[in-house]
């Protein structure tokens, strides 16, 4: 793995539950959005052909898919949500001030949190890597997608339980 590649945190059932998409994806997916695309071109004027266009856009965002997939599961690091030590790390549900207001979120990747009602936010974002490895109570800043200095403390961390 390169250097510069972004290292994700997933539990096992994250992992598994992509991996079976993937394989979805990969494999029923892609038959069935070939044979609608076949159907259609059989319908004749592609120029006109609502139905091939809809396909063949829908066949490029399962592609989409499959690579962000592909590369998020052969970058991942699997196994329990690291045991918090009150210290900032993928994984972990992170309670901060940010501009002076309580958030509460998850720092790592979506979709570990899927069908939870948690904001995530990347160990990659601006918000992320400003906090990454800081203890609780450690203040710091960081520079916002408008160019504004956006002051952050660190309150609490706590270990994710899925």
């Amino acid at each position: 793995m390169s250097p510069d590649a972004a290292v994700t945190f997933l539990t096992q059932e994250a992992y598994d539950r992509l991996a079976a998409e993937l394989e979805e994806l990969s494999t029923t997916g892609r038959e069935e959005i070939a044979k609608r695309i076949e159907a259609a071109r059989e319908e004749g004027d592609l120029k006109e052909n609502g139905g091939y266009h809809a396909a063949k856009d829908e066949q490029g965002k399962q592609e989409a898919r499959i690579r962000t997939l592909q590369h998020l599961l052969k970058n991942a690091v699997v196994g329990e949500a690291p045991t918090s030590s009150g210290v900032v790390e993928p994984g972990t549900v992170v309670t901060a001030l940010v501009a002076g207001g309580e958030e509460v979120f998850l720092l790592g990747s979506r979709e570990i949190a899927v069908g939870s009602d948690l904001d995530v936010y990347s160990e990659a974002s601006p918000l992320g890597s400003a906090i990454l490895g800081l203890k609780e109570g450690e203040k710091t800043s960081y520079t916002a997608p408008n160019g504004r200095e956006i002051a952050v403390e660190v309150v609490r961390v706590e270990t994710y339980d899925g």
